[in-house]
């Protein structure tokens, strides 16, 4: 953490480039243990990075890991606690204000016409797989098109985070569209059987 002492981490973490997909979970959300539960055997030096992420002072400097595992820690710790943050009202909210301006993106398909789009993990379990984002409008999910995205746990953001939000907010999904590429050729449609390869049949007449 290179900016001053009075920056909160949480504020200091979600404006690092590369992690614009958070929101800022509220302390008082992560002050609550309830919320925290079973998140302790998925993190390794869990109170230390709970003290980082809370901005309180820690132990004896005995008791501190090193910096560059304290920091990693710290940071799966808060994207599984944002996980389930972001499926409250609250967190809903904030990640809604996001989606209306194209904060995450907009979908690669043409014809989804630059649909914004929400991040979504494809696994609940960290580590497993990378952040994907996924399109309301044709209900289909694409890689971030930003490199600086592509690191991003998809498990901070939970497989179940965009359906949750428009069930909440039903307003806010889009007209899935019907429209489909149709692959032509001299302006005539491209019948499915003309890539199949056609073997030539066997001239009866011809001996042995």
């Amino acid at each position: 953490m290179s900016d001053s002492d009075e920056t909160a981490w949480i504020h200091w973490f979600c404006r690092q480039r590369g992690n614009e997909f958070f929101c800022e979970v509220d302390e008082e959300y992560i002050q609550d243990k309830f919320n925290l539960n079973f998140l302790d055997s998925n993190v390794t030096n869990y109170r230390c990075a709970l003290e980082v992420i809370l901005d309180l002072s820690s132990g004896s400097a005995s008791d501190i890991p090193p910096e560059s595992e304290l920091e990693a820690s710290a940071e799966k710790l808060y994207g599984l606690i944002h996980a389930r943050f972001i499926l409250t009202n609250r967190g809903i909210e904030l990640m809604l204000e996001k989606f209306y301006k194209s904060g995450f993106g907009t979908c690669p398909r043409a014809f989804c016409q630059r649909q914004a789009v929400l991040p979504i993990g494809l696994t609940d379990n960290p580590g497993e797989e990378m952040v994907r984002l996924y399109c309301p409008k044709c209900n289909d999910v694409y890689y971030p098109k930003a490199a600086r995205h592509s690191n991003l746990d998809g498990a901070f953001f939970g497989t179940g985070f965009p359906h949750m939000l428009f069930m909440v907010h039903p307003e806010a999904r889009p007209k899935r569209t019907n429209k489909k590429f149709t692959p032509r050729l001299y302006g005539f449609k491209i019948h499915q059987n003309a890539y199949k390869s056609v073997d030539s049949p066997k001239d009866q007449n011809d001996s042995p």
